[in-house]
């Protein structure tokens, strides 16, 4: 009742196809398609998070229930008002979660699967985290404040699937009004990009207004280089989803003290030590 992906992954999978044939019928140079081994491994992905989730999303439908018991508040579903409301704060949570999981390297450990890929496309889309349990607490608030946890859910699934559809290189920029107010492909192709100045950009769900509040907006400009900074270079489902928890073990269990080790768990992605960036810079400049 409150999941609708699993009914839409037979759409996704038909345009992901549509999208697929689109390319090798009417190719264009500036747009990289599709690579096979890049979208079975995005497949795969997406096939992992939601057996993961069928467990995980009847453990978040019991935590939302005890928060929203415990709710002094009842929020009617059956008052048009009540929909508003979960519709701007659960985009508005999103954004916070989104972008935290940008900052954070523990939460980035989880989130970097989606960004692994260097192609943008509905395979790309696909490419889900196998370790979605830092999610939930984003999402308690709405519980607390009498949101029934159905609709909290439902909302989620709406979100997500309209996130599906951003995940294109074959539409450009839209009416502007549309472009002011709606996460767009042209947005969401920033968010992917490993370009300096589109790092950290744009983490709308369904709404790009957000990112222009908070200062997190960036336009599409230059060709955008879709991946990572430092790109994995694997296809193996495994390294691709527990990658980013390897190296935050092995820069930990390097540091020399706890603060260090401290500062790579809740740190920046690609944060280092004062003392290791100052030694880097110093072998740098002897070169």
């Amino acid at each position: 009742m409150f999941d609708i992906i699993l009914p839409a992954i037979p759409v996704f999978v038909v345009l992901l196809v549509v999208e697929y044939l689109s390319f090798r019928l009417r190719p264009d140079d500036h747009e990289l398609g599709y690579d096979i081994r890049d979208s079975r491994t995005s497949l795969t992905m997406g096939i992992g998070n939601v057996v993961i989730n069928i467990g995980w999303k009847m453990v978040s439908l019991v935590v939302l229930a005890a928060a929203f018991m415990i709710s002094p508040f009842s929020l009617s579903p059956t008052n048009p008002l009540t929909w508003v409301i979960l519709f701007f704060a659960d985009d508005f949570l999103y954004y916070w979660f989104h972008r935290t999981h940008h900052t954070i390297r523990i939460l980035w450990a989880s989130h970097v699967v989606h960004h692994s890929s260097r192609y943008f496309n509905f395979s790309t889309a696909l490419r889900q985290t196998w370790t979605p349990f830092t999610y939930l607490p984003y999402w308690i608030p709405l519980a607390l404040l009498g949101m029934p946890p159905w609709m909290i859910m439902l909302q989620q699934s709406i979100s997500l699937i309209y996130q599906f559809f951003i995940h294109t290189e074959r539409v450009g920029k839209l009416w502007r009004p549309i472009e002011f107010v709606l996460n767009t492909p042209s947005h969401h192709r920033v968010h992917h990009g490993s370009n300096a100045q589109y790092l950290d950009r744009n983490y709308g769900g369904i709404m790009i207004i957000w990112d222009r509040l908070f200062g997190t907006f960036e336009a599409e400009g230059e060709r955008v280089v879709y991946g990572l900074t430092k790109n994995i270079d694997t296809y193996n489902p495994v390294k691709v989803a527990t990658h980013e928890y390897a190296a935050i073990y092995h820069d930990m269990r390097g540091a020399s003290n706890w603060r260090d080790r401290y500062g790579y768990l809740v740190r920046g992605p690609g944060w280092v030590p004062q003392s290791t960036a100052e030694a880097a810079a110093a072998e740098s400049a002897s070169k």
